[in-house]
């Protein structure tokens, strides 16, 4: 009698981390991008008072966002995504220097420039929860960054050409020190998936990702409740 013939079952291979994080948060990253404030300040809709607020959020985000990094730098995992080409916060005090004159720094401390909740509920998020998740950090360090390197430079033509910004006000979105954008990407897709993340921190980092786009979205429907109230 002949043994009985057996299944062969192939292992399952699971996706790179890169590619899980793009579909994972495919739907959020619309939600963010669809809401009605950066739709009508991509659409050239709104004004270059909008572009500015937005510049204002984005500086009290990353300072939260680098001062955390800073100390994971001598990270296993996390480190080696951690470089000073990406770094916003010195561009962004530029653009705020900018457009807000030499005292910018005490407009922000006595609120003369605004700043709306769900940008102090992001800070807050970066300061607390960055101290003690590098699946936290890593999902925001990509969400953000590479954000800002696939649309920067998109972002920065549309302002002008709706709002006559110039590139001295837009520091924000110039990467001067990455000479191209794909093979910058693409090497950090590289390091994200070949980092000996578990599974169970990739399935954090998945989450937290999704979040990001969350509190992302929660700012734009400030700055348009804001504006509404002004």
């Amino acid at each position: 009698m002949s043994a009985p013939a057996v299944e062969f079952v192939a292992p399952e291979v699971s996706a790179a981390l890169s590619e899980e994080l793009k579909s994972h948060t495919a739907a959020a990253h619309s939600a963010a991008e669809d809401s009605s404030f950066v739709a009508e300040l991509m659409g050239g809709a709104l004004d270059a008072g909008a572009l500015v607020s937005l510049l204002d959020q984005s500086l009290v985000i990353y300072r939260a966002l680098e001062t955390a990094l800073a100390a994971h730098v001598d990270h296993p995992q996390l480190g080696a995504f951690i470089d000073p080409k990406l770094a916003r916060v010195a561009a962004l005090e530029a653009d705020m220097a900018y457009h807000h004159g030499a005292d910018w720094e005490a407009q922000l401390a006595d609120g003369r420039i605004g700043i709306v909740p769900a940008t102090r509920i992001y800070a807050d998020a970066l300061a607390t929860l960055g101290t003690e998740s590098i699946e936290f950090l890593l999902a925001h360090h990509y969400v953000r960054y590479m954000g800002d390197l696939s649309g920067g430079q998109i972002i920065q033509r549309l302002v002008q050409r709706h709002y006559g910004i110039a590139d001295e006000g837009l520091n924000f979105y110039a990467f001067p020190e990455i000479e191209k954008s794909k093979p910058y990407k693409d090497s950090y897709r590289d390091l994200m998936d070949t980092t000996d993340f578990t599974r169970e921190q990739k399935d954090i980092i998945l989450g937290h990702a999704s979040d990001s786009f969350e509190l992302n979205r929660a700012v734009f429907v400030d700055l348009a409740a804001a504006r509404k109230a002004a």
